[in-house]
This record gives structure tokens, C-alpha cells and sequence, in this order.
């Protein structure tokens, strides 16, 4: 199955505009506040003297409400902690956020109004917007941070993917059933995956899986608007799956789990990052969920230990009272301290154009948040950031809703796959 690699390379370059700032005390430098220096720093869109502005263009109306709204408010929480350690470069780093309801065409007029005076953009929700989008973002020279994991996403400089890919997940999480849960060769799996990039790129890894493996894969596909997956449930049953793979939404998810219970279909499953959501365990499918549904992740849970995600538990926890604390949490404000940390690196360069911030961000082979989670490679765009899922298990009484189930890991199935070499 050959996939696109997207390399389009941007013709046009983004307008820059000298400034001179005198920097502050705090300055110029790599750290939290911008640290010391002096000198002329050239700025570009989104830049003034005062303010940098970065912006988001998010879900919180559509399918994905849940994932946008602790998205947004982890990165309001990043950015509120960053300017209160004196910002960047003298200037306050201020979030411009538009809800775009998981519709394409209100995405693209979001962007119209604030992509021109944004400097980066942090959160873009979804597949089928950020590929909408893609070409004037690339023409933009604008770094932009999907919450979206598809391999066709892979190949620009401007759009920066975090962690795992879709397909990654999916084999790192067929591999899981092959050693924990009893599935071997010769079974048949079912995989459940949404029309479009996200389920696509799922797809090419259980196809690859299933074939490495000698599985017999059992396809179904929905559409984003399809809640009842009462016909889908039963065609899995039908054709005896041993497991089922999701990468759908959340409520489409609990409809599977719910259906799968109600009529016999108990088996184990192997869900992409977008297929669940902690809100999920408060309805009446939560109890099926915590049995055998298993989420294969590039973001380790809160419930893992970590001093790092206990400190920012404690501060999101403070900051936004009674919200639930899930993976979007440790993803929004993953993806706001990248951007973050490009525009600080981009600072130290005394270069804020658009051009000074990519630079700035594909320069560093290493990231780390300080929360946990694999190293991440910014340097390649042709390739995922990094190749280690965790695998983690919807738990009520766990900080955040899931637990630790394996440490992060390239799985052996996935070693020498790569979705741009056909395999």
C-alpha cells in the first residue's frame, strides 16, 4: 500500500519586518524568562514590541470537544506560567484561540483571521483541517503543531508532529495483543477506523501489522458523523475476531465497547490516542471500558509517578478545578512548551521571523518537557518525532483516568517499518 510523503516544499516566504527592541534584563537567552542579552532582534507577523502572538484553532463544539478544551486550557496554562517568568524577549507571549467545531471551512476562515498575525500555531485539531490548511501554512512559513497523528501529515517543515503516528501506535498495539493478550497467527482481528487521514494512517499500520503477523484483518469503516456501531459490532462477531483495533472517536468508541458487551463480543482492544476519553468513564459503558480496552500512546498517563507530571497535575488541577485530567492535558502543554521553547531558541538567535522560529525549533534533536515521555527528534520531518507508544488502561480511581500498563517502546514488529517505503 503506497502512501503519499507530502514533501511539497513552500515557494513563498513570509514578509519579515526589522525591529529593534532594547532587551530587558531578562533578555535574550534559552531560559524561562527570555534570559540576558542585548542587541537588535528581527521580528516578523505576530511580533511586535510588546506581544508575541501564537494562536490556536481548536475544537470545542464538534466531536472532538473534549480533546480541544484540555488541549487549550493546558496550553492557557503554559503560556500564563511562561509571561509570569517574564515571557520572551521582553514581549508577553499572548494565545489567540478560535473554535472551528471540527469543520474544515470554518477552520479556513478562522486562519484567514488570525494565521497573519500569528508567529506560530500551536494547536490545529484534526487531520482533515490541517491538511486543508497545509499549503498556506507551508506558504506561510508558519510552524504549526497539529493534535493529529497521521503519517500523511509527515514531510513539511512547517508542521511539526509529536511523538507517534497513528500507524506506529497501531503496530506497537498489535504487537501488545500478540504478547499479553493470546492473539497468534492465523486469528482474525477486527479494526473499527474513521474515514479519512486519521483512520487511514491507523489503517496502513494494521494492515502491515496483520500481514507481518499472519493475522486476517476485518475492516470497518465509519464516517465522523456515524454514532451507532451496532452493524459494525456485528460484523465483528460474525466474522469471529479474536481482538479489535479503534481508532475512531471517543463516543464512537463507547457505542463499540457497549454494543460488543450487550451481545457477547468479549475481547480485548487496541485503541489509538483519539479513541478515548476520560469523560467516557463516568457513563455506562465505563465499567467495560476498564476490563479490556487498552489506549497505545506516545504520552505517558498522569498516574505514572512522574515529578514532573505530578507538578503539573497539581498546577492544572489549581488553575482549572473539576476538569478532568487526561492525555489532552499532557498534550496541549507538550505541544505550547515546543512552540515555547522554538521561540525562545529563536530569541537567543535574535531572529523572531517566521523563518528564525522554524530554524529555531528543527534544530533540536532531543526535546524533552521534563514530563516524561520519549526524546523527541524535531530535526527530520520525514519521520515521526519519536517511535515509542505507551500502552495504558482506562482506570476510574487512577489520577488522570487510564494507568500505566507497559513503558514506552518500539515494539519488534515495528522495527524497519516506514510508512513512506511501501511496506
Amino acid at each position: 500500500m503506497k502512501h503519499p510523503t507530502h514533501r511539497r516544499r513552500a515557494a513563498v516566504a513570509a514578509a519579515a519586518l526589522s525591529l529593534t527592541v532594547a532587551a530587558a534584563a531578562a533578555g535574550c537567552s534559552g531560559k524561562a524568562a527570555g534570559g540576558g542579552g542585548s542587541g537588535d532582534v528581527k521580528a516578523g507577523p505576530g511580533v511586535t514590541k510588546d506581544t508575541i502572538t501564537v494562536a490556536a484553532l481548536t475544537d470545542l463544539t464538534g466531536p472532538y470537544a473534549a480533546l480541544g478544551k484540555g488541549v487549550t486550557q493546558a496550553q492557557k496554562l503554559y503560556y500564563d506560567q511562561l509571561n509570569a517568568a517574564g515571557g520572551v524577549c521582553g514581549r508577553k507571549v499572548e494565545l489567540v484561540v478560535r473554535d472551528h467545531g471540527y469543520d474544515v471551512q470554518k477552520a479556513l476562515a478562522a486562519y484567514s483571521e488570525v494565521g497573519p498575525r500569528s508567529a506560530a500555531l500551536p494547536q490545529v485539531i484534526g487531520s482533515p483541517i490541517t491538511i486543508a490548511l497545509r499549503q498556506r501554512v507551508e506558504n506561510d512559513h508558519l510552524l504549526t503543531l497539529p493534535q493529529a497523528w497521521s503519517h500523511t501529515l509527515l514531510g513539511s517543515k512547517y508542521i511539526q508532529l509529536t511523538g507517534t503516528t497513528y500507524d506506529l501506535d497501531i503496530i506497537n498495539g498489535v504487537d501488545y495483543l500478540l504478547r499479553a493478550k493470546g492473539i497468534k497467527e492465523g486469528d482474525k482481528i477486527g479494526h473499527l477506523y474513521l474515514e479519512g487521514d486519521y483512520g487511514q494512517s491507523a489503517l496502513a499500520g494494521a494492515e502491515y501489522a496483520a500481514r507481518k503477523a499472519g493475522l486476517t484483518l476485518v475492516e470497518q469503516q465509519v464516517k465522523a458523523t456515524d454514532a451507532d456501531m451496532t452493524a459494525q459490532a456485528g460484523a465483528f462477531r460474525k466474522a469471529g475476531v479474536k481482538a479489535i483495533l479503534v481508532s475512531v472517536s471517543p463516543k464512537q468508541a463507547a457505542s463499540l465497547v457497549g454494543v460488543a458487551a450487550a451481545t457477547g463480543l468479549n475481547v480485548p482492544f487496541a485503541a489509538s490516542n483519539s479513541a478515548y476519553a476520560q469523560q467516557l468513564l463516568a457513563t455506562p459503558v465505563g465499567p467495560i471500558l476498564q476490563k479490556d480496552y487498552y489506549v497505545v500512546t506516545a504520552g505517558p498517563p498522569f498516574s505514572s509517578g512522574g515529578q514532573g507530571l505530578k507538578k503539573l497535575a497539581g498546577e492544572y488541577q489549581t488553575a482549572y478545578k473539576g476538569e478532568p485530567l487526561d492525555a489532552s492535558v499532557y498534550s496541549g502543554y507538550t505541544t505550547a512548551a515546543i512552540v515555547g521553547e522554538a521561540l525562545k531558541k529563536a530569541c537567543a538567535n535574535k531572529d523572531l521571523t517566521r523563518d528564525g522560529i522554524v530554524g529555531a525549533h528543527r534544530a533540536n534533536a532531543g526535546f524533552e518537557t521534563g514530563l516524561g515521555g520519549a526524546p523527541m527528534d524535531f530535526t527530520k520531518w520525514d519521520r515521526p518525532a519519536s517511535r515509542a507508544s505507551y500502552v495504558v488502561k482506562p482506570d476510574k480511581a487512577s489520577l488522570g483516568g487510564v494507568k500505566l500498563v507497559e513503558e514506552a517502546q518500539e515494539s519488534e514488529l515495528a522495527k524497519g517499518y516506514s510508512a513512506f517505503a511501501g511496506n
